[in-house]
């Protein structure tokens, strides 16, 4: 049975070891409606919340918590603290061999390295390629979150290390399935941005040398929501699917009941 919650904005906490935590709800469809508050909710990684951050977490009646990092990004941060009586599932989203060693260059690297690297548009265009890379391969994993949406998964929060790569893309599907406009889900991505949101960089290298302007102005983009990396996420599903439509039905599997099943989940009433 769905679980009924009270239908009013939340306020959003200053979380002190969770960055990037927001709910998604009011967000606008196509068709006049808006995304229910209280019912998906988006972050970076939980490894780090202090015992006033879970004892918040605890407060919203999770049923799941999908967690997109991959084996080496848990070794890194560590696990997602437990909250009682929630459903934890990872669905890795990059492998660890995808970019281990480029990560351990940027935080261990010198400035000829990251300039080699990053420069001149690379990082950029690694972050694009990233998104495509996604969309494109892991249409299992996100088939999987959207059924598991219109099942029982409700209200559930998603995240990876900084909230806005592998979870934005994956709130960005979720949201496409129900109907909410483009520009909605964008400016919800973009928020990450923030500066009280955006994922503390940590070197090895933490001289003046290593964190100075000019290595941060080359790790930036990396660190940014840009919208250009959501349209090319959304330029793959029309290159690949041709229409979000068919992105759903044949790139995802997910039927008209199933998204039927989503939006009562997530969709406020007409």
């Amino acid at each position: 049975m769905t679980q009924q919650l009270p239908q009013v904005p939340s306020t959003e906490p200053e979380l002190s070891g969770v960055r990037n935590f927001r709910d998604v709800g009011g967000l606008p469809t196509v068709d006049g409606r808006r995304v229910r508050y209280g019912r998906l909710f988006r972050s970076g990684h939980l490894a780090n919340a202090t015992a006033s951050d879970t004892a918040f977490l605890s407060t919203l009646g999770l049923h799941t918590i999908f967690d997109f990092r991959n084996a080496a990004d848990q070794k890194l941060e560590g696990p997602d603290v437990e909250l009682p009586g929630v459903r934890n599932v990872n669905l890795p989203l990059t492998d660890p061999a995808d970019g281990a060693q480029f990560w351990k260059m940027v935080r261990e690297g010198n400035l000829d390295e990251l300039k080699s690297i990053l420069a001149d548009g690379k990082a950029a265009g690694r972050m694009s390629a990233s998104y495509r890379a996604i969309v494109k391969q892991r249409t299992v994993e996100h088939s999987r979150v959207l059924h598991a949406l219109a099942e029982d998964s409700v209200p559930a929060l998603m995240h990876c290390a900084a909230g806005k790569d592998r979870a934005g893309i994956s709130i960005a599907v979720s949201l496409l399935a129900v109907g909410v406009e483009r520009e909605a889900i964008e400016a919800d991505y973009l928020k990450s941005n923030d500066p009280h949101r955006r994922y503390l960089v940590r070197r090895s290298d933490n001289s003046p040398a290593g964190m100075s302007p000019e290595v941060m102005e080359l790790l930036s983009p990396l660190f940014d929501a840009r919208a250009e990396y959501l349209a090319a996420a959304f330029g793959t599903i029309e290159e690949t699917w041709g229409t979000t439509e068919r992105y759903l039905t044949e790139g995802l599997k997910v039927t008209p009941e199933t998204r039927e099943r989503l939006r009562e989940r997530l969709i406020d009433e007409a």
